[in-house]
């Protein structure tokens, strides 16, 4: 851990670029003002660098936990803002969490099931909304296909 609050600013900022790249982070900290700006370094502080510079799960993990705790609690704004930047993350670059489709479903069908049915639709429609903004839409299926893997 940093040892002084502005090691912990700075690394909390690190953590955050890599996690919701750089422009996010840049609107957040260009959008300061005597208002926000202590909010905006608490949370950099405190959530980025005190939880996610934490060595006990990895970040992806960390990502996956953020999608159904905001889900669960109907935080969509944090929800979507996971998703796209997930999304859009270097799969090859472990601190930036990256995300696949299948990972989104399986956390979406979890979610359903914990936090109720209503979560997981409304979850499902903000990842199909960024989706299509991104040009990422998946493949149509036939819905009354034999689901793959499932017993004849």
């Amino acid at each position: 851990m940093p040892s002084t609050p502005e090691d912990s600013l700075q690394q909390g900022l690190r953590n955050r670029r890599q996690v919701l790249g750089a422009d996010w982070v840049a609107q957040s900290v260009d959008n300061a003002n005597s208002l926000n700006v202590e909010f905006q370094r608490m949370i950099t502080r405190y959530a980025w660098d005190g939880i996610w510079s934490r060595p006990g799960l990895e970040r992806r993990t960390r990502r996956i936990m953020v999608l159904a705790i905001t889900a669960s609690m109907g935080r969509w704004e944090e929800f979507e803002l996971h998703i796209r930047t997930g999304l859009l993350a270097d799969p090859a670059d472990p601190d930036a969490a990256a995300l696949d489709l299948p990972t989104i479903q399986e956390v979406l069908l979890q979610t359903a099931v914990y936090a109720g049915v209503p979560a997981g639709n409304t979850g499902m429609a903000v990842v199909m909304k960024v989706l299509r903004e991104l040009d990422r839409l998946p493949p149509k299926v036939d819905f009354f296909a034999p689901a793959a893997g499932s017993a004849p």
